[in-house]
């Protein structure tokens, strides 16, 4: 894990001062603390810049920018490349001068070019300059787990692992990104590939970019989440459910530094323990777990759960207790850290913040247990509400109607998502909006500029990637869809932000067993099934069971009490849900981190 960045120059010797370059590996220190490294072409064409956090080849030998054997090619990656021994076998003539999973991206990018990204298992951004072609090859894993963000301006293009590291960068345009702006108030997250801001953009999960002077960008899928859940014509997977976990929680033990787990009273975590405890000796894990002081002895306190699993499987854990003090100890740091606005990641900064006091450098999460194997209500609520509306014909039409008229009056009583139930219920899309939405579209005037509301609402419907995704699933089966926007929409665009940005304050690298684009190929056949397997399935799947409580236990999610701990901040009387949080945070990450930046100026 890492944090990278880098320039191309659009004419070629267009230098980027000395001043400037280091103020974007500063702001990347803690992503890599423990080095740094800063490689400029020749002739000024390409910069590469990379901060440090050892995990794989810990000696010099893994150190970046990394050349090639004959020095044609220079690579800045972060990221785990959870196959990299078998990728080896591969390019076994590349001579290989250390045990990084870097210069196995090298020696393949050397014999299979833009073809490379499809080999690798894991989690990834790297840019590559090749001088023989003169040009700069960019790709992302998949599920989009490492970020990578790109910026254009008249002297060239930049690309960086942060939102606020191109923030450093002269000339940007920071006009604000209607998409982006309308997606956070919409979802409480940035939709991919939007930010707040017109001058920069993320390139998309399981995409390539190959940028070259005089030439026009040519962006590439190399992998798509819906592709996977629909191409294969297998009717069962080549691996069986416990195999295929297995396998990809083994792979993601890949380090040169210990591991530790998150471990809540959850399914999904207590999966990923019992697993590594058949898979490795219980002495060499460690467990940790987050409580809150307000949770104990209700429904929410997951801390005594947690510790029957922990010994269970004879595993060392950690427990901290956090309340509204710590909360307001971390809260500036908490909203200076975050990268792109979120109503989410607490939970996952101060566990993160635990982990690295503990000295570890790695940590399993749990995240993509749900998403995978039906664990929202959303799996069952979707479904049910677009099977209803289609008994109802041409609902969309007058149900908007319908809307205008009530919507005014249930907003005083009830979630104004009701008064949508008909307009957005008959499909997939629509129904999921109403299950997440923070806000629904047609409130965004009232909390956002009403030019830009109606903007970034045109951008968000017109996108061609968008419907051409949702094209893709149209055949699956209504939970299959509900799996597929799950892991796009919630997931990649929230959880996997909010991981990286959070477990990067604090140095640490959270890996995620369940999200893993070689697992869903393999569970795809169940998947798309009449019988897709359920949490039960995958918790069923370890050697040695868990404790029955654990089955029996309620679903209650990972509790964060935000609105107590905000209540100060927020007034005496917050919106519902996370609506004033939401907004709280966008005047931070908009409004105030703007203002900044323009004094600066």
């Amino acid at each position: 894990m890492c944090g990278i960045a880098g320039f191309l120059s659009a004419q070629g010797g267009c230098r980027v001062s000395a001043d400037i370059a280091r103020q974007v590996l500063d702001s990347m220190k803690n992503r890599g603390p423990d080095a740094s490294g800063r490689w400029e072409q020749a002739d000024s064409k390409v910069l590469l810049l990379h901060r440090r956090l050892s995990i794989q080849d810990l000696t010099e030998s893994g150190a970046q920018p990394m050349h090639s054997h004959d020095q044609k090619l220079t690579i800045v990656f972060n990221g785990e490349i959870y196959n990299k021994e078998d990728l080896r076998d591969l390019a076994p003539d590349y001579p290989y001068r250390g045990t990084s999973d870097t210069e196995v991206i090298l020696a393949l990018y050397e014999k299979f070019g833009a073809e490379t990204p499809r080999y690798l298992r894991g989690m990834y951004a790297f840019a590559i300059w090749d001088e023989r072609r003169e040009g700069l090859f960019l790709a992302r894993d998949p599920y989009g787990i490492k970020p990578l963000y790109l910026a254009d301006t008249m002297n060239g293009t930049w690309f960086a692992s942060q939102v606020k590291t191109l923030l450093c960068v002269p000339d940007l345009d920071l006009a604000p990104e209607p998409a982006g702006h309308a997606s956070y108030f919409l979802w409480g997250n940035i939709r991919e590939p939007y930010t707040l801001y017109k001058g920069i953009r993320s390139l998309r999960s399981g995409h390539s970019l190959w940028l070259q002077r005089g030439q026009p960008p040519r962006e590439t899928e190399f992998a798509s989440i819906a592709d996977a859940l629909t191409d294969s014509d297998e009717a069962t997977p080549s691996v069986s459910l416990s195999e295929a976990l297995s396998s990809s929680v083994r792979a993601h033990f890949l380090s040169d530094v210990p591991v530790s787990i998150f471990l809540s009273a959850g399914l999904d975590s207590s999966t990923i323990l019992a697993i590594s405890a058949a898979a490795f000796p219980a002495a060499s894990l460690t467990c940790l777990t987050l409580g809150f002081d307000s949770c104990g002895g209700t429904v929410n306190d997951e801390t005594g759960e947690a510790a029957q699993v922990a010994s269970h499987y004879g595993i060392k854990q950690s427990v901290e207790i956090i309340g509204k003090s710590n909360f307001a100890d971390e809260n500036q740091r908490f909203l200076d850290a975050m990268d792109q606005p979120s109503v989410d990641g607490i939970n996952t900064y101060f566990i993160a913040k635990m982990a690295r006091e503990a000295g570890f450098k790695v940590a399993l999460s749990g995240i993509g247990g749900d998403e995978m194997f039906g664990g929202y209500s959303s799996f069952h609520d979707i479904p049910k509400l677009v099977n209803a509306m289609k008994k109802l014909p041409g609902s969309h039409k007058w149900g908007a109607s319908l809307r205008r008229w009530i919507e005014p009056l249930l907003k005083h009583i009830t979630s104004p998502k009701y008064a949508g139930t008909v307009e957005y219920g008959g499909s997939v899309e629509g129904a999921y909006l109403l299950r997440r939405a923070l806000f629904m579209p047609w409130e965004l005037p009232e909390v956002m500029d009403q030019d830009l509301a109606a903007a970034g609402l045109d951008a968000l419907l017109e996108s061609e990637f968008e419907h051409r995704e949702l094209d893709r699933i149209r055949n699956l089966p209504l939970r299959t869809q509900v799996t597929y926007l799950e892991s796009t929409r919630y997931m990649r665009d929230r959880l996997l932000q909010d991981a990286d940005w959070a477990g990067m304050a604090h140095s640490l690298e959270i890996r995620t067993p369940f999200v893993d684009f070689t697992l869903l190929s393999q569970l795809a056949p169940l998947l798309r099934s009449p019988h897709a397997p359920g949490k039960l399935d995958m918790a069923n799947t370890p050697a040695k069971r868990l404790p029955k409580t654990i089955f029996n236990r309620k679903k209650t999610g990972f509790f964060v009490p935000i609105r107590e701990w905000m209540m100060d901040s927020l007034g005496q009387n917050p919106e519902r849900g996370l609506r004033s949080w939401a907004k709280f945070v966008y005047r931070h990450q908009w409004e105030t981190r703007l203002t900044a930046l323009r004094h600066i100026g």
